[in-house]
């Protein structure tokens, strides 16, 4: 019983692998050769691509015709050389072969021009058609959280033309050889049955085998393909992160990465080199067994008279074209394991590509709402995968030309409302209100540096705006990149922006787009985090004057002073909204509590100068350094400063305090 299990099972694999195939085939090819969905295709567009197909067949039908043909000519040839000895029917039956030789070679090309057309063609439409779905309702955003689509750039940059052009090459090189067996199997049965019978049953027996062996190659081939896809994207990987490996130092590693992954890929290579060296000594084997037949066949014939001498030849010709043919054909079933590949590689991304921007059912989303205003009402935010609130029953309104600041621990969702705005999660419940999403720019930590020119990075996203030379000057001007002009030859020079832009340049760049587009609405997710003080007071600056609405994600104290409310998330997804100005009184209040749980009285006796001794008297508050910065404007380094030196400082709600150096103290005392 366990035998015929074992025995069974692959059959069944076989057969389903089969018909999944050529529903992933239909999948790919049938929007193109039969388009059944309105607008899909122009009619036009479809009788071409048919004309070109019939045109292709009716090349290959012509070709085997003529090429038949010919071998009856050659056989008359032959007899009128050896047996005849007419010159004047020799030339002209020499002639004619000449011309039906000559059709052949032109025939050659054009069928092969023709087919690479078709396969151009629909290379064309087929990536056209992949990448609509790649860009189309950000499936190339969504396509990332699917794990087992793996290298989406290979599939759409070195998957695609495989494809057609193997399509086209199988299909016309199957059409072509079957039609050669056909009229060669005929040519031969009018000379010897036998033979004739002896090369039917072998060619079954050998389809049957180039299956068999085909079998293997596609897992081969499958295997290849994504080990070269895992070792292109490590080598990419370096390029995107170099600054990154440098300051690492992380070279050796990186190394070790790069030889474990294409170690990988010379174990498939070499699987493969074992198949192929099978495969040819099937296919060489094949050929010469044919020619041994048939020589073995026809000589005794040719002895006893029964046949002429041009019979054995056009005969010969006849089967070493037939064996030909057929060797052709076993090759096409061995290269149609990578075919078979390419098509379930793309297939599958093709259908992930279709999942992700289809809404899923029975489930809760977050209604969004298109007005020209910003507000949450009553918006509970998960994460895409629903495992996880991220703010729970959020209600709030930014007021026009005011700015929101959302603060809280990392991880909490601060830039997870964010991409709720910009529409990117919307698991949830309840109502967000927004403007159109081409009235909001964006402005990511990591600004998006585009390949471009100068003058389309400053104009993105809108690239088609007409700016002159001295308007994009002053712009530069007002984000202090006014010297960016003097490392480059002008603003259509197009060089790798990445790697001569350190992150604060990127940053500004990414501001004077903000100064380029003016928006109604602008988001910030930490666009400011590697700048100085004083670029970031700038920048903000020229932002509030625009009289845009922006909400701001980060951490830095300086970012209170330019906005109006505090948005704080907490751990357990609760959150608060107040005003900056009661936030910082409620921290502020906060620290005192903690500092004051255990309050002392202190009198200072100095004897050095009694009236200030008595004026010093009160209750002391003493706080750290990182407690006086959430108190001030200053950094703890200034505060480390100002403390070393002995000078006080006065906090924002007016109070002052002064740095105890005594041993045993060692805070900042309240005076």
């Amino acid at each position: 019983m366990p035998t015929q299990v074992v025995q069974v099972q692959p059959s069944t694999n076989a057969f389903s692998s089969f018909i999944q195939f050529w529903e992933d085939v239909k999948a790919i090819a049938g929007p193109y050769w039969y388009p059944t969905k309105s607008g899909e295709r122009a009619f036009s567009d479809v009788i071409r691509a048919w004309g070109m197909l019939i045109l292709l067949i009716i090349l290959i039908i012509a070709l085997v015709a003529i090429t038949t043909f010919n071998t009856f000519i050659y056989r008359y040839l032959i007899d009128v050389i050896i047996q005849e000895k007419d010159y004047s029917k020799f030339t002209y039956n020499i002639s004619i072969y000449a011309v039906g030789l000559v059709s052949i070679t032109l025939l050659v090309g054009f069928t092969k021009f023709v087919r690479k057309q078709i396969a151009v063609d629909w290379h064309q439409w087929l990536n056209n058609h992949i990448l609509n779905k790649y860009l189309n309702n950000r499936a190339y955003y969504k396509i990332n959280f699917k794990a087992d689509i793996d290298n989406p750039d290979q599939r759409l940059s070195q998957e695609i033309e495989p494809i057609t052009s193997s399509a086209l090459s199988f299909s016309a090189t199957l059409l072509e050889k079957i039609l050669e067996m056909i009229t060669f199997l005929i040519v031969v049965w009018t000379i010897s049955q036998q033979i004739a019978v002896a090369l039917l049953i072998y060619t079954i027996i050998g389809n049957l085998i180039a299956a068999y062996l085909n079998q293997g190659l596609i897992k081969i081939n499958q295997a290849e393909l994504e080990s070269k896809a895992d070792y292109a994207y490590a080598l990419t990987h370096i390029r995107n992160h170099a600054e990154s490996i440098a300051f690492f130092q992380g070279e050796k590693q990186e190394l070790n990465i790069i030889k474990r992954r294409f170690i990988n890929l010379i174990k498939d290579i070499k699987q493969k080199i074992d198949w192929e060296r099978s495969k040819e000594i099937f296919n060489r084997g094949y050929r010469a067994a044919i020619e041994f037949i048939t020589l073995i066949v026809l000589a005794p014939l040719y002895i006893k008279g029964e046949i002429d001498f041009g019979q054995v030849g056009q005969a010969i010709a006849a089967c070493y074209a037939f064996a030909g043919a057929l060797e052709e054909l076993i090759r096409e079933f061995g290269t149609s394991g990578r075919f078979s590949s390419y098509v379930e590689r793309l297939s599958e991304f093709s259908d992930a590509l279709e999942a992700v921007t289809k809404q899923p059912e029975n489930v809760s989303t977050i209604k969004t709402i298109e007005e020209n205003h910003l507000a949450f009402e009553n918006v509970t935010l998960q994460r895409p995968n629903y495992e996880q609130v991220i703010v729970e029953d959020l209600s709030l309104n930014v007021q026009p030309g005011e700015g929101l600041l959302i603060i809280g621990p990392s991880g909490r969702g601060k830039s997870s409302l964010l991409r709720a705005i910009a529409g990117l999660w919307n698991a949830g419940t309840g109502r967000l209100v927004r403007p159109p999403l081409k009235e909001v720019l964006f402005l990511p930590q990591r600004p998006y540096i585009i390949l471009g020119t100068l003058r389309e990075q400053l104009l993105y996203p809108n690239t088609n705006r007409q700016m002159t030379d001295a308007e994009l000057k002053d712009v530069l001007q007002q984000v202090n990149l006014q010297n960016l002009l003097s490392r480059v030859e002008g603003f259509d020079t197009e060089v790798p922006w990445e790697n001569i832009l350190s992150l604060g340049e990127q940053q500004r760049l990414a501001f004077a787009r903000l100064l380029v587009t003016h928006p109604n609405f602008t988001i910030l997710d930490e666009a400011t985090s590697a700048l100085d003080l004083t670029n970031e007071g700038s920048l903000y600056q020229q932002l509030q004057n625009t009289k845009t609405t922006f909400i701001s994600v980060g951490h830095r104290e300086s970012l209170f002073n330019y906005h109006q409310w505090v948005l704080e998330l907490a751990q357990d997804s609760s959150w608060q909204l107040v005003s900056v100005q009661d936030y910082r009184l409620q921290k502020a209040k906060e620290i005192v509590i903690n500092t004051s749980e255990n309050p002392e009285i202190t009198i200072d006796n100095s004897s050095q100068d009694k009236s200030q001794n008595e004026s010093e008297i009160s209750t002391t508050k003493r706080l750290s350094h990182k407690e006086m910065n959430e108190l001030t404007y200053y950094s703890v380094s200034t505060i480390r400063s100002k403390a070393s030196k002995g000078e006080p400082i006065t906090t924002r709600d007016g109070l002052t305090y002064r740095y105890d150096k005594d041993s045993k103290v060692l805070k900042w005392v309240r005076v």
